[in-house]
């Protein structure tokens, strides 16, 4: 008997799915528990399971398009079974989630008629470009990650033709001009009059939700902050000694400060809580998120027990976790359930920053960069290296004074990492 395949809940936040690449085509024999497509949540991109057995009669979503939960994408049935009253039911899939590259005001000119085969010769000796393949409203069609390797590499879009669906400019596109020798340059245009031209390119799954708990944490969540300077010249030189024991384990500056964190945090269980609406919830362990940058925004997985776990463990996992991040592979109970989070921004050369909370979480830590600065020390003006430290604390659940505590035990075991083995 057909049945109907239908978006599936992958992640605790997902309201839609899209769909990233379909992994049988129709007319191909599935199975039950085989994977039938990968899903682009808010998250992470996700395989979806069959969950019976037959043959992919149809499907209704296809790549790039995006469905609601509970919306029926594909139909599973027999060879010869009768499909119309399923096919009847099912709801029209959203518009593709694509790139479109609008046109300069004033409205251009209508399309000059395509050229021949000889003619695009003709104008390839003579150094000009084929012109991209554009939908029939006349915009350019590109995919979002085709658009942000051409501005990385400086490539104009205009001047590609995309071996895409429909003419649509991809991936391997850019790839392809980006092998090519360097022409001359061209002759200096000046820019036209008038506003400028724009593209509006469809947000992402993640960048949605990003945007959505945003607006739930920095309204009604309130913020207060405080600012910590620290010394890290102990911490550096414990580090380089672990490396040296044995660089395999790969310990950075960041996995200490998550050990150092989960330690603070057993000690003051008032900051390692959240805010329940009616009740404050204290947690027993210290789960620390740690922010990671991915290609459509930030990702925050989650180091379980950090209190209870090595420096080494730490370090792995940490290594690990953020490589699925950044290849979309995480779980979502890998990326949820934080008691407390942390965003180090230091790596790229920021001082100093003020983070949001993510709720229910009651504290998130923002950590700026090591650097060498002067210090008073003993009436003596000395070299140390430095860190500022910014926590941003849920008032409904952390005074200042407890937060103040919270960081004065941080930078002291920082300060002193030997606190870690006592």
């Amino acid at each position: 008997m057909a049945t109907k395949v239908i978006m599936p809940k992958l992640s605790p936040t997902m309201e839609e799915g899209q769909i990233s690449r379909w992994l049988k085509k129709e007319g191909d024999k599935v199975s039950m528990g085989e994977p039938l497509a990968e899903i682009d949540t808010d998250k992470a991109t996700m395989e979806m399971q069959a969950l019976g057995n037959g043959v992919l009669r149809k499907i209704l979503i296809n790549e790039g398009q995006s469905a609601p939960l509970g919306q029926t994408i594909a139909i599973v049935g027999e060879p010869d079974e009768d499909i119309a009253s399923l096919l009847s039911e099912a709801p029209a899939a959203k518009p593709q989630q694509q790139e479109q590259k609008k046109q300069e005001a004033p409205p251009p000119a209508p399309e000059p008629p395509q050229p021949q085969p000889q003619a695009k010769a003709a104008a390839a000796e003579n150094g000009r470009q084929p012109q991209p393949a554009a939908s029939d409203s006349g915009r350019m069609i590109v995919s979002p990650l085709a658009a942000r390797m051409a501005t990385e590499a400086g490539i104009d879009l205009r001047s590609l033709q995309g071996s895409g669906p429909g003419g649509r400019i991809i991936k391997r596109d850019i790839e392809a001009a980006i092998s090519k020798p360097k022409a001359a340059p061209a002759p200096v245009v000046f820019p036209q009059a008038g506003a400028s031209g724009y593209r509006d390119e469809a947000a992402s799954q993640i960048r949605q939700t990003i945007a959505k708990r945003l607006v739930t944490s920095l309204g009604p969540v309130p913020h207060f902050f405080l600012t910590t300077d620290i010394e890290m010249d102990r911490a550096a030189e414990m580090r380089k000694g672990i490396n040296a024991l044995d660089p395999d384990l790969r310990i950075s500056i960041n996995d200490i400060i998550i050990k150092v964190a989960a330690a603070a945090l057993i000690q003051h269980p008032q900051v390692n809580a959240s805010y329940q609406d009616k009740f404050v919830r204290y947690y027993e362990r210290a789960d620390v998120g740690v922010a990671v940058a991915i290609e459509d925004g930030l990702i925050t997985p989650v180091v379980r027990a950090a209190d209870q776990k090595s420096l080494s463990q730490i370090a792995a996992e940490v290594r690990e976790l953020a490589e699925r991040a950044r290849s979309k592979r995480l779980k979502p109970e890998e990326y949820t359930g934080a008691t407390f989070s942390i965003s180090n921004l230091g790596m790229f050369g920021i001082d100093e920053f003020t983070a949001v909370i993510n709720p229910p979480e009651g504290a998130i830590l923002a950590v700026g960069a090591m650097t060498a600065k002067p210090v008073v020390r003993e009436n003596e003006i000395v070299i140390r290296q430095m860190m500022r430290v910014t926590m941003s604390c849920d008032h409904r659940v952390i005074d200042g004074a407890t937060g103040a505590r919270f960081l004065q035990t941080f930078k002291k075991i920082l300060e002193n990492p030997l606190y870690l083995v006592v």
